[in-house]
């Protein structure tokens, strides 16, 4: 990662296959700039932050105000094509602007010194570990304070202002610190450029006395600056398709298998390319759903070991070979590492790397050219697909529940099912509903979204709100359950205050049901809340708001009547009482493997 700091640099960088185009350095600028530019009160730093912004594509930047942030925000808000959002916290502002960049491909927030940064380094971790852009901009101290051995406040009291850095260090890919005007174009510049060439979050700190003031640097029209574009190394694209063709060309009955690198690697419509010409049976990688369509014609569910879709894992694991599409195998994806993968296998192909069994190996080739060269050399070869097809048996309708019986909860998903369409998005919180929404099949045009390498238990509060206010075209259907809601249930407000119309289901089963499944004691039961009356209080009469809470399938079809009707326009919050042992069979399963490998014992010295 790179830091840098005034006129110092740190370089710890690893070597890329190609080299980012050359950015604009400030000084350049100021030689064609008239005096009355560099006096406008739209040539200062605050202003050129937000106009980078915008010509990168963010609309709509997440934000909590403190005092070192409130001069940047004032520059940010005169930029006429962007919007701040205000949220309740710092970790809600993180969690949006992860949602936002899922929809839109690049996310910001903005935070104050310390108290507002060490708040939100949560979410940007999780998105770090999800490979998403996001552009995290701090307020930070005066810059006449750096190096004066002062104590300032929103630190631990000492006169080093160094350790919000120092945590950012570890969960970017870049780190500037403006504190002089000169250097602040080419930082600045330097820092958004890496968030998009990396597609990780980039960390910028600015000096609260920088924002308003005009510099020669910072003309009206920012200077363009191009990211060269990846390219592979030719030779080596070609060696790794000869290799992947023939190695393919042996199996009887191989699978393609789509991971949650496609995204970073921007290979999805490659990876369909070659799924059409292969003629393999597909599956994707349980953190991959919603990015490969799930109507393509072979496609046969989720490969997630003991827990995959019904018959997918037969298919999958007795395959003679697999190509796996950009995977993440951790101890989640493999179900306590219980997969029945073989090595020698395989071909893995990273965004730029392809590796087949056990060697060789390919550097410098990125997933979509090598995708998109092997689907033209590939042999159309249908026998996995037609064996699943053989053995594969419809999945059986969950019962109807009786008049009044309690609502279960693979009912509920039934009907969440009916109402997906191309103009949804599901946002699956972590817990059961990881499980249940990966049993739903996604029209083409539906969007999917969950945090499964991370995992951080609340994230789908401010994922939902972020992604709904990127995707303006789609209604979000966010599947929470109540323990997660506990930790970050305050931004409801915030998608109220912005008229958002997503559909909330809150599944109250009384605590961290995914825990229980792991490893259970009293410390997974939480208090239960009131949620509708909550979602009420803090509607307080203002916005577009409908509350009900069911405990019938009557119930629950009455409410989803309404939500999908009259109340169209409006955010609809549907609080669902479901039994605390009332969980899908693959959290069973997967539970029960997970703890397992968490409580394996140590190895003998």
């Amino acid at each position: 990662m790179d830091t840098k700091i005034g006129n110092g640099t740190f370089d710890n960088a690893k070597p890329a296959c190609n080299d980012l185009g050359n950015l604009p350095s400030g000084p350049t600028a100021a030689v064609q700039c008239s005096p009355s530019v560099v006096a406008s009160p739209e040539a200062t730093l605050g202003r050129h932050l937000a106009r980078r912004l915008v010509q990168i594509g963010v609309r709509d930047v997440f934000s909590v105000p403190g005092d070192f942030n409130l001069t940047l925000l004032d520059h940010l808000i005169a930029e006429p094509n962007l919007n701040l959002v205000g949220c309740c916290n710092e970790l809600n502002a993180g969690y949006a602007a992860d949602g936002y960049a899922r929809a839109k491909g690049v996310g910001a927030c903005v935070v104050t010194f310390t108290v507002g940064g060490l708040s939100i380094l949560n979410a940007i971790a999780g998105a770090y570990s999800e490979n998403l852009p996001l552009i995290c901009i701090v307020g930070g101290p005066n810059s006449n304070d750096y190096g004066t051995n002062r104590i300032l406040h929103h630190t631990i009291g000492l006169p080093d202002f160094s350790q919000e850095l120092r945590c950012f260090q570890t969960v970017t890919c870049y780190q500037a610190v403006v504190n002089n005007l000169e250097d602040a174009h080419e930082m600045i510049d330097t820092a958004v450029s890496t968030a998009l060439k990396e597609s990780k979050p980039v960390y910028i700190s600015i000096g609260c006395n920088l924002p308003a003031i005009p510099h020669p640097t910072f003309t009206r029209e920012p200077v363009p600056f191009f990211i060269s574009r990846r390219v592979s190394n030719q030779m080596g694209l070609e060696a790794a398709v000869e290799a992947a063709a023939e190695f393919l060309s042996k199996a009887v009955k191989p699978v393609l298998v789509g991971g949650p690198k496609l995204r970073v690697a921007k290979a999805g419509n490659a990876f369909v390319e070659l799924a059409e010409a292969s003629g393999y049976a597909v599956a994707v990688m349980p953190s991959a759903k919603g990015l490969v369509p799930e109507t393509l014609p072979r496609f046969i569910g989720t490969y997630w070991g003991a827990v995959s879709t019904a018959f997918c894992a037969e298919i999958v694991e007795s395959a003679d070979a697999y190509l796996f599409a950009g995977p993440i195998f951790n101890d989640y994806s493999s179900v306590g590492y219980s997969l029945l993968l073989k090595k020698e296998k395989a071909i893995m192909v990273q965004p730029d790397r392809v590796v087949i069994g056990n060697g060789p190996a390919f550097g410098c080739v990125l997933m979509k050219d090598f995708l998109q060269a092997l689907s033209k050399r590939i042999k159309c070869n249908t026998t996995a697909f037609e064996n699943y097809r053989r053995i594969f048996v419809p999945p059986g309708v969950p019962l109807e529940c009786k008049p009044r019986e309690p609502l279960r909860v693979n009912v509920l998903f039934k009907h969440i099912q009916e109402m997906l369409t191309g103009e949804t998005a599901v946002i699956a919180e972590t817990g059961d509903s990881w499980f249940n929404c990966q049993n739903l099949k996604l029209p083409d045009g539906c969007g999917y979204e969950f945090q499964m390498q991370y995992g951080s238990i609340g994230w789908s509060v401010g994922a939902t709100l972020g992604y709904a206010q990127a995707a303006k075209e789609k209604r979000v259907i966010a599947c929470i359950g109540d323990g997660s809601f506990q930790v970050t249930a305050q931004d409801v407000s915030t998608m109220l205050r912005y008229g958002q119309n997503t559909i909330i289901f809150l599944i109250n089963n009384g605590g961290y049901t995914i825990e229980v499944e792991i490893h259970d004691g009293p410390y997974n039961v939480i208090k239960n809340w009131d949620y509708t009356g909550l979602v009420d209080a803090i509607h307080n009469g203002d916005g577009k708001c409908w509350t009900t809470r069911v405990q019938y399938e009557a119930e629950l079809n009455e409410a989803i009547a309404t939500a999908m009707g009259e109340k169209k326009d409006c955010l609809c919050f549907i609080e669902v009482i479901a039994h605390k042992d009332d969980t899908s069979k693959e959290l069973l399963e997967w539970g029960s493997r997970v703890s397992a490998a968490n409580s394996r014992a140590p190895n003998p010295q």
